[in-house]
């Protein structure tokens, strides 16, 4: 079976990416990383611009950091290669919560659904254990 990415076939019968499919899904991998840890910070912050958007979302101040922490851990977790499959699905669940936030508040939800696309594009480049569970059928 030919996979898009040129993996290579181990003993196991997982596929190993390539060279190139490893660095394109750890490029894939921390852009968006850099952009959650971002989003975390600012939410560790307290800001007031911070602040002032949950309270329009309609989120007590009170959750901005337990919110800000669960997006770090699972950033953390989906970049450690041991745990990236536990942190892409958390990861999915977390920006699923901030897809639903953004329709329910009119706004465009894109990015939010760009990243966890991204993300699972990502893993799927770098970890041989995803592409043996979810091959890539021609």
């Amino acid at each position: 079976m030919s996979d898009p990415a040129n993996a290579v076939e181990t003993k196991k019968g997982s596929s190993k990416p390539s060279k190139a499919a490893s660095i394109v899904g750890w490029v894939l991998t921390v852009l968006p990383a850099l952009m959650l840890f971002a989003s975390a910070g600012f939410k560790l912050s307290m800001a007031e611009d911070v602040r002032k958007s949950f309270t329009e979302f309609g989120y007590p101040e009170s959750a901005i950091i337990p919110i800000g922490i669960t997006e770090l851990i699972c950033t953390v977790l989906f970049l450690i290669p041991q745990t990236a499959i536990l942190g892409a699905i958390l990861l999915t669940g977390y920006m699923g919560g901030a897809i639903a936030t953004h329709v329910q508040a009119g706004d465009p939800f894109y990015v939010q659904a760009a990243i966890g696309v991204v993300l699972w594009i990502a893993l799927y480049l770098r970890e041989p254990r995803l592409r043996s569970i979810a091959p890539w059928r021609g």
